[in-house]
């Protein structure tokens, strides 16, 4: 599946296991359920690891043991389920998260700009075209009214950092 990464078509270098796959070499992403049964032995390799939520498993789950992945991947199992938006915010502002956060599952173009702003900062998509329709989705609202988990100030600070008119 096609991975954009900072605005740009990206190659995957991690491998999404299911949970009766055997164990490969390199990149792993696993299921929660994975993780809590093969805990240690996931531990014992010395490779990178990421875990994969589905939308009804909160990072409350895994607060203790986030440090130890790069990736955490939010399914979107279908368009009217935003459960990963808020879960995206908690991973960066309440528990710091400073991995990869990745959209996977219905990822659609409207969604990118506010999938971004909670703090996605990978998203696989079904389509490799939709690198120009990312880019012209984030480009499409230069100012924000809300704070979020991205760099964007909002309209509230940009105002108030405009030097004063005579």
């Amino acid at each position: 599946m096609p991975l954009i990464k900072e605005g740009v078509l990206a190659e995957d270098n991690w491998q999404s296991l299911a949970d009766e796959d055997n164990l490969v070499d390199g990149p792993i992403v696993v299921s929660l359920e994975r993780w809590q049964e093969e805990r240690e032995s996931l531990l014992a390799r010395n490779t990178p690891l990421g875990l994969r939520l589905r939308s009804d498993q909160s990072p409350a789950l895994v607060v203790d043991d986030l440090e130890r992945f790069s990736v955490v991947a939010l399914e979107f199992p279908k368009f009217a389920d935003g459960r990963a938006y808020s879960y995206a915010r908690l991973l960066r502002d309440r528990y710091g998260f400073k991995g990869e956060v990745r959209a996977v599952g219905h990822v659609f173009r409207d969604q990118f700009l506010l999938m971004q702003r909670c703090g996605f900062d990978a998203f696989e998509v079904a389509d490799p075209a939709a690198v120009e329709a990312w880019e012209q989705a984030v480009s499409e609202i230069s100012v924000t009214y809300q704070p979020g988990a991205d760099a964007r100030r909002p309209a509230l600070a940009l105002r108030r950092s405009r030097p004063a008119v005579a």
